[in-house]
């Protein structure tokens, strides 16, 4: 069966995009998205490493399209819309009306910034898919900081006497007690960040700065400032990865120009990142490249050994490169994320290896500088270069290996943990939940209606899983 499968997958292009199983009679499976639909199809391969219920439509696949996408986004959209449209026999994430998560604006006098999972109502304008929670909280805490727009319930802002504490963190303008002046155009500018590039909204809100720095309003001046910070810091964690890719530029060259910038040999160099999630599930990466590219036969996973180290960013450093310098490839340079403490202990550990340091500006806008071997500060790369280009995205890769990594390793631990969280879900429970969905993550996207239909569970304990994967997020 898996030489069949491999032939069914073998002309699958290593591009995003949605693919669609079907069985001997013709009948959709499946509909799944891909970020490397040839990757994501390999995965299917071994039946034993699929979960429950796609190990038995695995066996029943005779037939597989695919589509390509632009991005990955684009695919999202497009698988969103086939299993509406197409309704596949085991797609259970978006059945019964399901749908990724969404950012809607309530269309009311003050409107209300919210996120839900449901049908598109002419009541809300619905900006998404988005991939994830996670991404999409993280767009709801930006636009609260930037455009400080309300996120309570109706009810909730009539029956306000006095601003709740979003108003004190600067999180909202508490149009609930205090005249507005400026909501309908924090609406509009926060539409703006909702559907488009954010860099035209910062250039548009560094002139309002310097407008008002002009006129001596610099308290003004400071609130436009602080919106720009965020905007930047919030476009660069989203989008830093597609500097290198979109510049095209030429790896060997870059490379070429780093060897002469360092006055260095380089057949080897190993980056280093670390991650942990307030000192729980520390671990660290190793990511290699050369004159050629990427070198991944000499990237390295790291788990944290010395317990004691845990959320201690330069002593898991220190742990991480010593263990990569003893077992792993010989190294002719080594990259760390950071700044001279982690440059410093780096030179510690591995005194023979030259140390460079990527370090961060103030603001994350781009404007990082360089810990050289010697221990002097470089700050005038220029950052359209390849070089700069090449730094850039040999330490965007190393972040991306960890934090892959990372999510993984909390993902295992989480099966047990976020399910003993719910009260009155015990063993028996917890294995019919898995049994049934396959997954953590499957139960969390699950509607309330797909709760209730898992064997022994009930309504009350179905209810109580789904408030508590459901609960608004402010």
């Amino acid at each position: 069966m898996n030489i069949q499968f491999s032939d069914l997958i073998e002309n699958s292009p290593n591009a995003p995009g949605v693919y669609k199983m079907y069985d001997t009679d013709g009948n959709l499976l499946y509909v799944g998205k891909a970020k490397n639909l040839s990757n994501r199809l390999k995965q299917y391969t071994d039946i034993s490493k699929l979960e429950p219920h796609k190990q038995v439509m695995r066996t029943m696949v005779a037939r597989i399209d695919w589509e390509t996408t632009p991005t990955e986004s684009d695919a999202l959209i497009l698988e969103q819309h086939l299993i509406k449209t197409l309704k596949p026999k085991y797609n259970i994430m978006l059945t019964d009306g399901k749908m990724y998560p969404m950012i809607a604006l309530t269309k009311s006098e003050y409107p209300r910034l919210m996120k839900f999972r449901g049908k598109i109502s002419q009541r809300r304008d619905v900006y998404g898919p988005y991939p994830s929670v996670n991404a999409l909280n993280e767009t709801i805490k930006t636009i609260q900081k930037v455009c400080q727009l309300r996120t309570c319930t109706d009810t909730f802002m009539r029956n306000r006497t006095r601003p709740c504490l979003l108003y004190q963190i600067g999180r909202c303008s508490a149009p609930c007690t205090i005249p507005q002046t400026h909501y309908t155009e924090n609406v509009a500018l926060a539409r703006r960040i909702l559907t488009g590039d954010s860099e035209p909204i910062i250039a548009d809100l560094t002139k309002q700065m310097k407008k008002y720095s002009d006129a001596m309003d610099f308290e003004s001046a400071a609130i436009i400032r602080d919106k720009i910070a965020t905007l930047t810091q919030t476009s660069n964690r989203g989008m830093r990865r597609n500097h290198a890719s979109s510049a095209n530029f030429d790896w060997t060259g870059a490379f070429d120009d780093m060897e002469k910038w360092l006055g260095l040999k380089i057949e080897c160099t190993g980056v280093f990142d670390n991650s942990h999630l307030f000192g729980k599930s520390p671990v660290g990466a190793m990511i290699t490249f050369g004159p050629n590219g990427f070198i991944k036969t000499g990237y390295r996973h790291f788990k944290l050994r010395d317990a004691a180290r845990a959320g201690n960013d330069i002593a898991m450093m220190a742990e991480f490169v010593q263990r990569a310098t003893m077992r792993g490839p010989k190294l002719d340079l080594i990259i760390v994320d950071g700044g001279p403490a982690q440059w410093n202990i780096a030179h510690q550990t591995a005194p023979n290896i030259p140390i460079l340091g990527v370090t961060k500006g103030v603001v994350r806008n781009g404007d990082e500088h360089f810990i050289m071997p010697d221990g002097t500060v470089c700050r005038d790369i220029p950052k359209d270069s390849r070089l700069f280009l090449l730094l850039r995205a040999v330490r965007d890769e190393a972040h991306r290996f960890v934090i892959t990594f990372h999510r993984t390793v909390r993902a295992k631990q989480m099966t047990s943990s976020v399910l003993d969280e719910i009260d009155g879900i015990g063993p028996t429970r917890k294995r019919a939940l898995l049994t049934h969905f396959g997954s953590v993550r499957a139960i969390a996207d699950a509607s309330l209606d797909a709760l209730r239909h898992v064997p022994g569970l009930g309504n009350a304990a179905a209810e109580k899983i789904y408030a508590h994967f459901h609960t608004e997020v402010i």
